[in-house]
């Protein structure tokens, strides 16, 4: 809205606004009331003619543009949600996507062409996407009179770069026909004359900036990994744009792993600032020393599978396929710094992502600053403190005029600190990273004669905020009368620290304790091991928590993701939704799940609290209410299939339904890209049983339902008469 209030009193002659001054200003206070409502008409007429147009246009008008086009919505995709609710919003652009009605009359116009279908992908669904035609690939002996080179040719081993490429997006070998239709329910086939592969990617490539390499020391000082936390992580391409709306995508076009036969046959497209990963060497930048790049020249690929390759004097080994770097043994850096890109479904757990940063602060230094205004102090390269600890130190220090402090940090460094944080009443902290930053707090194993977890205490009327952080080695001890404790976008590593396969280093350690508090825990859009809640059942209430958007994994089924130790049940109330848990639940009470997995079997002690709502929760978990939920929802099909039915068969036959809608994934390990992410043989029960027809679990918002069913139909409606395009997931 137009805030010019007064802009109808400047309009008044001097006089009449000097006589109104002297009356108290009456005649102001009634123009600014008139100029008020006159701001909100215009406002309005802006925007009406705004919404004209598809790039300036409101949401809800978006359908009504694709209209007037002729554009059909899909409904197999599901109804337009409610505009009014963010729900709805972010619902409706995957429903009808804003850059396809936008670019409907120059589809059409291409209607037919190979290009289109990537364009297609990316506009209709988001997913970049590679198209393949599968006739040129069919092994058939040609006329001596009219060769055709490009053609898929027999194998040659001699050409081992071809071999990696094998049966994939990008394969180039010839192979015999195949019958099977492309867009087969039952069994898919590929290689067949009227078929055309739309190869999509549904896993981002997430940049990691100038951050600390990891050193193997049980395997030798001159072992390193990309990854801070020791395991092997595969290296993305940071996919450049395509130029010609022709060009057709190649490997580095899209985020797809980087094979060590392409890195060593085109190193220069991968490897340098601003490309896909680049190496520095050198001390640390916040104590101000200076790093050197490894140049293009020293490098190597190589497969260090064993570390059993030792490169020469002046190289430097790089396996891009684990993400591992090799040094000569005889020549060791002194500190090795890293920038690569990594894999991952969605923006949660922390990253460089676009991450909004929710709450103000102003610096502890400048005046004139209201005492509610939180004050910030800034750690990292370049900053006023390097340290945390540090931080804290100066906070302490204008704590009686400044109550409330937001510390950020700036870079993406690596901060070993062991911290311990006391609130006093009424006094609130944020520790925070900068957005699109990552920085990493490594809790080191400093005092052997106790636990060195971050340590919370608080009392009445405090606040405690994690935003952005990645935090490993230890967890958080949370204890004392806190009035809240808010952890998002942050990663608490479960199981602490990883061995080089990803798997947990403590597969049984907690990474967040709470201990005596009433606190109320939020946790959202964040990656989070297992809960231990440790409260005193007869004298106090038990204390709320609320998961959104996140990941609660104790590494195994059979573990407590939310617990107490040496006790029944944890004493709290769980409020979940749209999350996936690995572990077992043990709580007081679920006031509400919904859209959620549960791996583990579920126990809370009052059924009558609360409600579950298209939720899979394991059989024989005992729970509130259910609605909707899964495996209730097949058992009922079952009961009423088998009605006239022996027991027997009864029973085997819900014990194969329940197996059948039992969720599947592609990893259930945190570190591997497609962690937590959906197997394509999951169920529909699953992969379509959200309330809102998505699927269930932390990727909900993700709609790939919805842009698997607003793809497949685009493409039957772009595609030349007697071909067949079908929708093969690259990842």
């Amino acid at each position: 809205m137009n805030e010019q209030i007064d802009r109808l009193y400047d309009l008044l002659p001097v006089v009449h606004r000097r006589r109104d001054s002297e009356q108290g200003w009456p005649l102001r206070a009634l123009l600014q009331v008139i100029a008020e409502q006159v701001n909100v008409v215009e406002d309005d007429i802006r925007q009406l003619y705004e919404n004209w147009f598809i790039e300036t246009s409101q949401d809800w008008v978006v359908p009504y543009i694709g209209d007037l086009l002729g554009y059909q919505p899909v409904h197999e995709a599901g109804e337009p949600g409610d505009v009014s609710t963010l729900e709805g919003q972010q619902r409706n652009k995957i429903v009808i996507p804003r850059r396809e009605v936008a670019n409907t009359i120059r589809y059409r116009r291409r209607r037919g062409t190979l290009a289109l279908l990537e364009l297609l992908a990316g506009d209709v669904a988001g997913w970049p996407a590679r198209a393949v035609e599968f006739y040129p690939l069919l092994g058939q002996a040609q006329r001596l009179a009219h060769l055709r080179p490009e053609r898929g040719r027999t194998i040659d081993l001699r050409r081992r770069s071809a071999l990696d490429r094998l049966d994939g997006p990008f394969d180039r070998q010839a192979h015999t026909v195949d019958v099977r239709r492309i867009v087969s329910h039952q069994t898919v086939g590929r290689y067949n004359v009227p078929s055309v592969g739309i190869f999509v990617w549904r896993l981002n490539a997430y940049s990691v900036t100038s951050t600390q390499a990891t050193c193997l020391e049980d395997v030798g000082p001159h072992c390193f990994t990309f990854s801070i936390l020791g395991n092997d992580t595969a290296l993305y391409t940071n996919s450049l744009p395509e130029t010609d709306p022709t060009h057709i995508a190649e490997e580095i076009n899209l985020p797809v792993p980087i094979r060590r036969r392409a890195f060593e046959d085109s190193m220069r497209r991968y490897y340098g600032e601003g490309k896909s990963l680049q190496i520095w060497i050198g001390s640390s930048r916040r104590a101000g020393g200076q790093l050197q790049p490894v140049r293009l020249e020293q490098l190597i690929a190589a497969d260090l599978t064993d570390w059993q390759y030792r490169p020469r004097r002046g190289q430097v080994a790089v396996d891009p396929v684990l993400g591992r770097i090799a040094f000569p043994p005889s020549q060791l850096p002194s500190g090795v710094w890293v920038s690569y890109y990594y894999g991952f479904s969605a923006d949660i757990g922390g990253g460089e992502y676009n991450r909004p940063i929710l709450q103000a602060a102003a610096p502890a230094d400048q005046p004139d600053v209201h005492d509610d205004m939180p004050a910030l102090f800034q750690v990292g390269a370049g900053a006023p403190f390097n340290s945390i600890e540090r931080a804290l130190d100066a906070w302490s220090q204008v704590k009686e005029q400044r109550p409330h402090a937001v510390i950020e940090i700036i870079d993406n460094g690596v901060y070993s600190e062991q911290l311990e944080i006391l609130l006093n009443q009424g006094q609130s902290l944020q520790i925070r990273a900068s957005n699109r930053k990552r920085p990493v707090l490594y809790l080191l194993d400093r005092q052997k004669n106790r636990p060195d977890s971050l340590t919370v205490t608080g009392e009445s009327g405090g606040c405690f905020t994690l935003d952005g952080l990645l935090i490993t080695g230890r967890g958080i001890h949370v204890e004392g009368v806190l009035d809240e404790v808010n952890i998002r976008h942050c990663t608490l590593v479960p199981g602490w620290e990883l061995h080089h396969d990803c798997e947990p280093h403590r597969p049984a350690e907690p990474s967040l304790e709470i201990y005596k508090t009433a606190a109320s825990v939020y946790i959202e859009h964040s990656i989070i091991g297992s809960i231990q809640v440790y409260q005193d059942e007869v004298q106090t209430d038990p204390m709320r928590l609320h998961i959104s958007d996140s990941i609660l994994d104790a590494t195994s089924f059979e573990r407590e993701a939310l617990g107490a130790p040496n006790w029944p049940l944890a004493h709290a109330t769980l409020t979940i939704i749209r999350s996936t848990v690995f572990g077992q639940i043990q709580t007081h009470a679920i006031t509400l799940a919904e859209n959620c997995i549960f791996m583990g079997l579920i126990t809370v002690a009052r059924r009558q609290i609360g409600c579950m709502r298209f939720c899979y929760a394991p059989p024989g978990s005992r729970t509130p209410r259910r609605y909707n939920c899964q495996p209730d929802l097949v058992d009922k099909i079952v009961d009423l299939d088998y009605a006239a039915a022996p027991d027997a068969d009864r029973l085997r036959a819900r014990d194969n339904e329940r197996l059948r809608v039992r969720p599947q994934f592609n990893s259930v390990r945190y570190g591997m890209p497609s962690y937590c992410q959906l197997a394509q043989t999951c169920a529909i029960e699953i992969t379509r049983g959200a309330d809102d027809e998505s699927e269930m679990g932390v990727f909900h918002d993700l709609f790939q339902p919805q842009r698997a069913a607003n793809l497949r139909a685009r493409l039957d409606e772009y595609m030349p008469a007697g071909m067949e395009a079908g929708i093969i997931y690259a990842s």
